[in-house]
């Protein structure tokens, strides 16, 4: 599948805009459409219903070591600054960015590649940006130009090994920017903090500053012991959270994969540390085999252990469920989420301060402030938890699945997304385009046709219409050949087609055609809410 068709399609049918786009738009914040809102929150609804209310408290899960519970909480998007101050992210959550002082483009550091190449006795580093949609041609146009030579003089390139990241290079004076015309002109890496500032109340001063969050994990960790002493939850269990976070991106690319204003599905289970490790795995697997049921072929999904050298300082595991998105070379993948084993450093961190990671001694930083107080200072409150039955008091471990709905968005829309053979009203094969949605998560559950306007077919069919409407989004149509409704129909991803034609009025049946199969079967009409309820939950 070419993005660019699945780009195209999502206007044209109103999944998603590009945010401001009457103004030339906002690069990385994107508008979802009537279609999009509706896929989105379907997506949302599967996860909280799979995850939260529909999870048995009671009943032990296939592969998990004990019962468990789960609760949630919807956490505000701007918290105290202390809170990122003792979590890490005031110093720790950046990027490191590049300057050309050419063209003034700023790159990601890590996110910029080249290879090393020589013509007319010169020797230069020919890069590539994120921006690029095939590096190893724009490297190639880059070096080029730089050279003075033409495509037909593409021989008198002489490359020196394979592409090779930025980060590997030490001098930057023999490195050809990715649009630039002279060499040296990218700076040196510098820091660049990813999250958006914005400022409290009146005044605006310094003392008034604020973040918005970057993650919605640290609501769940900053209101643990409200939890604890609102409900009657025993560990094992977990909080979930859906919601906005925020991330200054340097260079936000390929459509709604990389934003800076994106959405988040986390959970953080907190269990006894003695169990951390068959609780850790039981999510990674959990969460794995959620995308395969949601209808992403597990050709195309991977789970990826990191490396130890991979993971955060904190970290005692962490996977990745990666997905092959069509913007990515053959054989890459791209991150849907991420299951952490975080310990019990967020906890620990609100209770006394920002953790030092490099020793195992020291709870807190010994750096201190300009009035002689620990820099970073925890809240003080006991985050510890008391086990009523066995009297052991600790501090829980705690498991991290963090899921992005916008990433998991697009890659249910790239998966959708199908060219085949389907016969037009004439009976002629031709050409049309499916997006092949779990009949869960899409946008339109059913739509329901009145075959012509007359006979009492339109009566009958709103009678439909309004008994499925109570419990799902249907859509409506009586204009043009019921041929073309099918395949609007079609390109919307609505799994199921409803119509009305003379013989229901006669024998009160309706037709409905499957949108995948095009198989077609007769249903009385009374049956019809049961018929599709059925269809939808299979």
């Amino acid at each position: 599948m070419e993005m660019d068709k699945l780009v195209s399609l999502c206007k044209r049918r109103g999944f998603l805009f590009q945010s401001s786009e009457i103004y030339g738009g906002v690069n990385g914040f994107w508008d979802y459409g009537p279609l999009g809102v509706e896929l989105k929150r379907n997506i949302k609804d599967a996860w909280w219903r799979d995850m939260v209310t529909g999870h048995d408290d009671l009943t032990k899960a296939e592969g998990a070591p004990e019962p468990y519970e789960m609760t949630g909480l919807d956490c505000t998007i701007i918290m105290h600054p202390q809170v990122w101050k003792c979590s890490g992210h005031y110093d720790l959550f950046h990027d490191y960015m590049v300057d050309c002082r050419q063209t003034n483009k700023r790159y990601r550091h890590d996110q910029v590649s080249g290879r090393w190449v020589e013509a007319k006795d010169k020797r230069i580093f020919a890069t590539a940006g994120s921006d690029s949609d095939s590096p190893e041609e724009d490297i190639t146009r880059q070096a080029l130009k730089f050279f003075g030579l033409r495509n037909k003089h593409i021989e008198q390139l002489q490359w020196d090994g394979g592409i090779t990241p930025l980060t590997d290079i030490k001098d930057f004076s023999q490195v050809l920017g990715p649009h630039a015309k002279e060499l040296g002109t990218l700076t040196e890496p510098r820091e660049f903090n990813l999250m958006f500032k914005t400022t409290l109340g009146a005044l605006g001063g310094e003392e008034d500053a604020a973040f918005l969050r970057p993650e919605t994990a640290q609501g769940i960790f900053v209101n643990f012991k409200n939890v604890l002493d609102s409900t009657r939850v025993k560990i094992p269990f977990g909080i979930a959270q859906v919601g906005k976070s925020f991330r200054n991106e340097i260079t936000p690319r390929n459509f709604t994969f990389r934003s800076r204003e994106f959405e988040q599905m986390e959970i953080e289970f907190f269990c006894h540390p003695d169990s951390s490790q068959k609780w850790y795995k039981y999510w990674r697997d959990r969460r794995f085999q959620w995308y395969l049921d949601m209808g992403i072929p597990e050709g195309k999904l991977i789970l990826r252990e990191h490396k130890p050298e991979e993971r955060a300082h904190y970290s005692i595991g962490t996977a990745d469920i990666e997905y092959a998105f069509p913007f990515l070379a053959e054989g890459e993948y791209g991150e849907l989420e991420g299951i952490s084993h975080r310990g019990d450093f967020d906890l620990r961190s609100h209770m006394l301060g920002k953790l030092d990671p490099n020793s195992e001694a020291t709870p807190m930083e010994v750096e201190l402030n300009e009035h002689g107080k620990p820099k970073y200072r925890g809240s003080g409150k006991d985050l510890t938890y008391r086990d009523e039955i066995t009297n052991e008091k600790y501090t829980p471990h705690v498991i991290e699945p963090s899921a992005g709905a916008d990433r998991a968005t697009l890659a249910l829309l790239c998966e959708a997304y199908t060219e085949d053979e389907a016969p037009d009203d004439k009976g002629k094969m031709k050409t049309r385009i499916v997006m092949k949605f779990h009949p869960r998560i899409a946008p339109i559950k059913a739509a329901v046709f009145p075959l012509v306007k007359r006979d009492g077919m339109p009566e009958m069919a709103k009678d439909i219409y309004r008994a499925l409407k109570k419990q799902w989004n249907v859509f409506y149509d009586e204009k043009g050949a019921v041929g073309r409704r099918y395949r609007r129909q079609d390109e919307a991803g609505t799994p199921f087609c409803i119509t009305v034609d003379g013989q229901s009025l006669e024998d009160q049946t309706v037709t409905i055609r499957h949108r995948d199969t095009l198989e077609q079967w007769r249903v009385k009409a009374d049956d019809i809410v049961g018929e599709i309820s059925k269809l939808i939950n299979v």
